[in-house]
């Protein structure tokens, strides 16, 4: 049974980073969370995921609380564990250190089992003049293509 919930995605991403290696892995949530996600609750806008003993933890991304839940709601800005292999920790640290990377997630999706995954993109950041190159190299694909609708 396929999931009719919409993924949750970091559109600013893209444009504000070169993603250079993505990977899917898991986030530890509560139930009213999970529901909240399922609605399409949350935001993952200014979102970065750092390491930390060994651990992979997920900050600024803020889950509205479940309207039905009552008490058992949690802090919606709260700290997320993300649920990794270990050799994939250290892949991952190994290249922040090295190359100055950026953890990023980049689309919060329901898989086939409908548990809730996170796409984390190993990215790098964009200066100023690479997002005006992006801008005109979308300038020209689309110019080629009103010229090929033409004939």
């Amino acid at each position: 049974m396929e999931s009719k919930t919409k993924s949750i995605s970091n559109r600013e991403a893209f444009r504000d980073y070169a993603v250079l290696e993505t990977l899917e892995c898991g986030i530890e949530l509560k139930g009213s969370e999970v529901k909240s996600i399922r609605e399409g609750k949350a935001t993952i806008k200014d979102s970065f995921a750092r390491i930390d003993n060994g651990e992979v933890l997920l900050y600024n991304v803020h889950i509205s609380p479940y309207a039905q839940a009552s008490f058992l709601n949690v802090e919606p800005m709260r700290i997320r564990k993300l649920l990794l292999h270990k050799n994939q920790i250290n892949h991952l640290a190994m290249e922040t250190a090295q190359k100055k990377l950026t953890l990023i997630p980049l689309k919060f999706y329901f898989n086939k089992r409908e548990k809730v995954k996170v796409e984390l993109g190993l990215a790098k950041g964009k200066r100023l003049f690479d997002k005006r190159e992006d801008l005109k190299q979308r300038e020209i694909d689309l110019e080629v293509k009103r010229i090929m609708r033409r004939r």
